[in-house]
């Protein structure tokens, strides 16, 4: 088993030391699902306090771009591309979000900030018509590039026989 990166030999908290690795390009993407109601998602269009989705899209990409000032030891990171899609399917909003960048360490936490924070943002632009909105399937879908080498979330695109919910699905 390996173990966690962000402790001490004496089990205390700590920033992860990357000096000594050396940058490479990285890139991550992460999904969220915001489960909402028939009634409210043909609301939408009409939200008074603006889209919904192009609001959740640019929170998002904020969020990556700060990940670091909301995870306290994850390392800020020079960003060279996030993206935020969402999109409106049978029984809520789809979030796929992406982050990139040349570093020493990787961009995962700023994908699942980005995706986060962008389904937060259509809980809050539309908690006024329903209170039962869930926020659902925040996960890590891909990353590549560093030590610990590429991974893809079974299930995505012919991958295992993983029957989460996922966007190729």
């Amino acid at each position: 088993m390996k173990k966690l990166s962000h402790y001490d030999s004496a089990g205390a908290p700590r920033m992860v030391d990357v000096s000594g690795k050396p940058a490479a390009p990285r890139r991550a993407r992460a999904h969220a699902f915001v489960q909402i109601s028939p009634a409210v998602l043909k609301k939408l269009p009409k939200n008074p306090k603006g889209n919904p989705l192009e609001i959740a899209r640019i929170a998002g990409i904020q969020a990556a771009k700060r990940a670091s000032d909301l995870i306290p030891l994850c390392h800020p990171l020079m960003l060279t591309h996030a993206d935020v899609e969402v999109s409106v399917e049978k029984g809520g909003v789809r979030i796929i979000s992406s982050a990139a960048t040349t570093a020493q360490t990787g961009v995962e936490m700023e994908a699942l900030a980005a995706a986060a924070v962008a389904a937060l943002t259509i809980y809050d632009m539309t908690k006024a018509l329903d209170k039962e909105i869930e926020i659902q399937d925040l996960y890590l879908l891909e990353k590549t590039g560093g030590k610990s080498g590429d991974f893809r979330r079974r299930g995505i695109r012919g991958g295992s026989d993983d029957k989460r919910r996922g966007p190729d699905d």
